[in-house]
């Protein structure tokens, strides 16, 4: 087997460098600010099973460029290359990068939460269920 030129942990590290990365306690203090959407990369497995930051959106790391893009049909009217986002994933890795897809899109406004999901959890800070849906569902 060749050597990857790069390894993905290595990616997400210089992804890091554009972004910004807040601590769980700055986006617990972020719950319920409007001006701001939580949005959680996860895959949906990843959601049902261990549940969400309350009130964030939900757009899977492999759909968000299809997800965000006004220009496609799978677009979904929470992006606003205006507002403020906060993504997270489970350890930060994937968030980092989707983070810096965004800011390549045109998002003005983008940031991570350090050690993503796992983080929040060992902090204790409440967690949202999420219902299994139908795989049809647009939300």
């Amino acid at each position: 087997m060749a050597a990857l030129r790069k390894h993905a942990w290595d990616m997400a590290e210089e992804a890091e460098k554009d972004v910004e990365t807040l601590s769980v306690e700055a986006v617990h203090d972020l719950l319920g600010d409007e001006d701001v959407t939580l949005l959680d990369i996860r895959d949906v497995r990843e959601r049902w099973i261990e549940g969400t930051i309350p009130g964030a959106r939900h757009a899977p790391r492999g759909m968000l460029e299809f997800w965000a893009d006004p220009e496609t049909e799978y677009y979904r009217d929470y992006f606003e290359p205006s507002r403020r986002y906060v993504l997270f994933c489970n350890e930060a890795g994937r968030s980092a990068l989707a983070a810096k897809t965004l800011q390549k899109m045109g998002f003005e406004d983008v940031a991570h939460v350090a050690g993503g999901f796992t983080a929040w959890q060992a902090a204790d800070y409440e967690v949202e269920e999420v219902e299994q849906r139908d795989y049809k569902s647009r939300d």
